[in-house]
């Protein structure tokens, strides 16, 4: 959906947006998704055909789960990045192209450099505008819009009217959603198979098999004894210190600590990018 935003906001939004999910495909045939191919380049490529990076010149290309790709075709994608060129598998003709590239991971490339599966050059090339989404158990004021939005591409898929509930929207935001957006997404598909009017509410969400979790269940551990307690108004304390203190007071949940600060959860999640803040892991 972000990568929709920016292709669609931009100067490029007549140009082509082409998508591609890195974790589908080996290799060899990412290296013929991504470059294209000559006839006869191997077999069954019996004409040329134009990669995704070439449909996409003058647009953008959307690299969905790029941490998984090998460490042998991370050497070949650094050069189409940094260049803007490469070759048809099987050809030697050097095809040069304008694209924006969007790339999209869950794993923390970081911390895959400094374990030698992910080569640095690349990252860095890739990271030249972040954008940190947090998951959706801590923007649940996200929740509204995201199953309207939701609720509407189901109706079109099922070619029906459907309308959500203001109580199953409440139930919605009382769940910790795992699977983030996905799971919303499939939890709403249920839901609308299974009422016969059209209507998603509470008791609908509740037959698709949607409780009530108690957020605590997920929440990391509470702070220490001895962890440290200041006064979050106190001007002659930084920015960093104070959302220091608060995540440790939080123990660690994004969403507490934000409470904390005033803060909305995505506002304490692009302060922990910025200031450069190693969120601990429970």
């Amino acid at each position: 959906m972000i990568a929709n935003a920016i292709h669609y906001n931009s100067p490029r939004a007549k140009g082509a947006f082409i998508k591609l999910n890195c974790a589908a495909l080996p290799d060899n045939l990412l290296e013929s998704e991504l470059f294209g191919h000559e006839k006869g380049a191997f077999t069954g490529a019996v004409s040329q055909r134009k990669g995704r990076f070439e449909r996409a010149d003058g647009g953008t290309i959307f690299l969905d789960e790029i941490g998984e790709i090998t460490p042998a075709f991370q050497a070949k994608l650094l050069r189409v990045l940094q260049e803007g060129e490469f070759e048809r598998v099987g050809g030697n003709q050097t095809l040069r192209v304008d694209v924006r590239v969007i790339a999209a991971t869950n794993k923390d490339l970081e911390a895959a450099v400094d374990e030698g599966k992910f080569r640095e050059d690349l990252y860095y090339r890739l990271n030249v505008m972040p954008i940190l989404m947090p998951p959706l158990r801590e923007r649940l004021e996200d929740i509204p819009e995201l199953a309207s939005f939701l609720i509407n591409k189901i109706s079109h898929l099922q070619r029906r009217k459907l309308e959500i509930t203001d109580s199953a929207i409440r139930l919605l935001m009382k769940n910790d959603w795992q699977g983030n957006v996905r799971e919303l997404e499939n939890c709403l598909e249920r839901a609308a198979v299974m009422s016969e009017n059209g209507v998603v509410d509470r008791e609908t969400l509740e037959q698709a098999g949607l409780g009530e979790y108690n957020l605590a269940a997920y929440a990391a551990p509470s702070r220490p004894s001895n962890a440290p307690t200041i006064d979050f108004n106190d001007p002659s304390i930084d920015d960093r210190e104070k959302v220091i203190a608060a995540l440790e007071q939080a123990g660690w949940v994004q969403a507490k600590a934000a409470r904390l600060l005033g803060l909305t959860p995505r506002q304490i999640a692009y302060r922990i990018q910025t200031l450069k803040i190693k969120v601990r892991q429970f």
